[in-house]
């Protein structure tokens, strides 16, 4: 319904009939494959900003709108409520009709009406709708009554509710509450779908829970119930699932970001494929996705959100017996997917890294607290081209410019492309979001990077982490550094620790984690420059001033590409005696640093689309709206 909208987060709707078309391609498309569209029906109730129709939000009571929207939901009165179990009727008719199979009664998140009558926090009536938990419940059930026996003739009707909050006795708990309202409900539903609450919490990253996790939480729903439950956990392993299936925790397995990873995850299961899926990393890159209202995009799997914009299919693609041979300087993230899919192409490969160990980044990254996980996006690469016999792998080899005739010539290989995957840097002069000219003073202190902290570097004494990137490594390294002994400081312009991690729903649970271990935070804060013991620090709105001792500043700021041997080669390239080289370009880190997933799809770009007619100057398709007179 148009009172229950979002903007500007991009959600599905079924208002109107024109919806019910739209959503009859999906639905077309997934039974094609023998496989069950579900659907979920959410009316946001008071989290319901309401920018786009205007209508003023409404809620169980009266209460004020997110932290979005300065507005307040209005208590609903008996007519409003009538009305509401009206739309969500109709809409599981839409449902049905766009030939959805399984229709969601949704309350989950915290964030719907029907948990704005759950929830005591949220619900103060005195009527047959508020007080005790019998009264409270009573829309949900009526909601999933009216589903049935609307649709249930032809549709399963789902469940969705988390049983724990974490908020104890302001909240729900899977030892109270939660499992009183399971009970009350027990066999209605036709399948329940278990989780936990808020969305933080339940799509939680690997830096902060374990595959599985959610288990000691919802297990106790399969001895109350004689439907079929089913869950979530980010599950990864099929030991982990299969295991959850036998020892009775759940009947089937809800595998969201680990599908987004590996869409093909269940079939390379089914056909023992173990060794090739594509493990999610648990770094919730999808959800910045969803919080910026553009396609989704994967750290491990660079085609998602690609698929019909570019026609890219997350496994299969294009081979032919190619002449070309391509090299490729540089074995991390972008380097090791460009050789993946230049590979499959049919192409010869020959990568070469300076080090002894591939990886590049995510092999330094991932030895960071919280964040082992990630080293899957080098073991997944590294192992799919041990398998390719047209791949030649050299470490420890540090290529100058001209070394990569001297290379060719030496190794019998005649490669006529150069992809140059050679990463970047952390600068050490403080230039960055803030500041565009150096830091003054930087030499009357020990000055560190993240570089110099992820080979080794050992400190003690106070230590200020000056973040001015803020996303995910300044807090990591603090947190490493605190365990390390170090009385660690740190600064950022930002009015929050790792500020761009609320979009990774971790943002929380760092600050969280700082505090605890007693990590001093200066927010809102600059480096104003820096004197013997110490650094200047200035508030970024009232430019007050305050000095912090430090022994040692740790610059988190901004990256250089190290393009020094693509600069260097495209100098001499005219005095080169080899006319077989006709092309070399840049890719990942190298060409424009960013994250792990942007340094992946940069390398899968380049060789997805490497002797490649683009289709038009706009090298995807997009989404038009058109405007109807009817």
């Amino acid at each position: 319904h148009a009172s229950s909208e979002n903007d500007p987060l991009v959600e599905g709707r079924l208002w109107d009939e024109v919806d019910v078309n739209v959503l009859k391609l999906t639905t077309e498309a997934i039974h094609k494959h023998d496989s069950l569209a579900g659907i979920e029906l959410q009316h946001g109730g008071h989290i319901s900003t309401n920018y786009f129709s205007r209508i003023p939000p409404f809620s169980a009571s009266n209460i004020s709108v997110g932290p979005r929207a300065p507005i307040q939901a209005r208590s609903m009165n008996k007519s409003d409520i009538r009305d509401f179990r009206k739309w969500h009727r109709t809409a599981a008719l839409r449902a049905m009709q766009a030939g959805f199979d399984l229709i969601y009664v949704y309350a989950a998140h915290s964030g719907t009406l029907l948990t704005d009558f759950l929830l005591r926090r949220f619900n103060n009536r005195s009527d047959e709708y508020g007080g005790s938990l019998e009264n409270r419940i009573r829309l949900l059930r009526e909601i999933l009554e009216d589903t049935k026996d609307a649709v249930g003739h032809k549709c399963a009707i789902a469940l969705r509710f988390a049983v724990e909050e974490f908020l104890g006795p302001n909240g729900i708990t899977f030892e109270n509450e939660g499992k009183e309202m399971v009970e009350i409900l027990s066999e209605l539903p036709d399948i329940w779908d278990v989780n936990i609450s808020d969305w933080s919490k339940d799509s939680a990253t690997s830096r902060f829970e374990s595959e599985g996790y959610q288990e000691q939480y919802i297990k106790f729903v399969k001895s109350i119930t004689s439907k079929p439950v089913v869950g979530v956990g980010r599950f990864t392993s099929p030991d982990t699932m299969a295991s959850m299936i036998r020892r009775g925790i759940m009947d089937f397995i809800g595998a969201a970001r680990p599908s987004i990873a590996d869409p093909f995850l269940p079939k390379k299961i089914e056909e023992g494929k173990i060794d090739e899926i594509r493990e999610c990393i648990g770094c919730n890159i999808c959800v910045v996705g969803d919080e910026l209202s553009v396609p989704i995009r994967c750290t491990q799997n660079p085609t998602m959100g690609e698929e019909w914009r570019k026609g890219w299919h997350p496994e299969y693609i294009i081979s032919r017996n190619r002449k070309d041979s391509i090299l490729i300087v540089g074995g991390g993230p972008s380097g090791l997917e460009s050789a993946v899919i230049l590979a499959k192409r049919g192409f010869r490969v020959i990568l070469t890294e300076s080090s002894s160990e591939l990886g590049g980044r995510v092999t330094r990254e991932s030895n960071l607290p919280g964040l082992s996980e990630w080293i899957r996006v080098k073991d997944h690469r590294i192992n799919l081209l041990k398998k390719m016999s047209q791949v030649s792998i050299f470490c420890k080899n540090k290529i100058l410019a001209n070394d990569i005739i001297d290379f060719s010539d030496k190794n019998n290989f005649d490669f006529s492309h150069v992809f140059f995957a050679t990463g970047a840097k952390w600068r050490r002069d403080g230039i960055g979001r803030k500041h565009r000219e150096k830091i003054p003073g930087l030499k009357n202190l020990k000055v560190y990077t993240p570089d110099d902290i992820m080979e080794g570097v050992s400190l003690k004494g106070k230590v200020v982490i000056f973040d001015d990137e803020h996303f995910y490594l300044g807090g990591v390294l603090a947190e490493k550094l605190n365990k390390d002994g170090a009385e660690v400081s740190i600064v950022t312009p930002a009015p929050d620790i790792s500020t761009f991690t609320h979009k990774t729903l971790e943002q929380r649970h760092i600050q969280k984690k700082l505090i605890n271990l007693g990590v001093e935070l200066f927010t809102n804060m600059d480096v104003l420059g820096c004197q013997k013991g110490k650094v200047e620090l200035s508030c970024v709105f009232s430019n007050s001033r305050i000095e912090k001792e430090c022994d040692t500043l740790i610059l988190v700021t901004e990256r250089k590409q190290n393009d020094e041997l693509l600069i260097e080669f495209e100098a001499r390239k005219e005095n080169l005696t080899n006319p077989r080289i006709e092309t070399i370009r840049s890719i990942g880190d190298c060409f424009a640093p960013g994250t792990i997933a942007s340094a992946v799809y940069s390398g899968h770009l380049a060789a997805r689309e490497f002797k490649m007619e683009l289709r038009s100057e706009t090298p995807f398709l997009r989404e038009r709206i058109y405007v109807s007179r009817d």
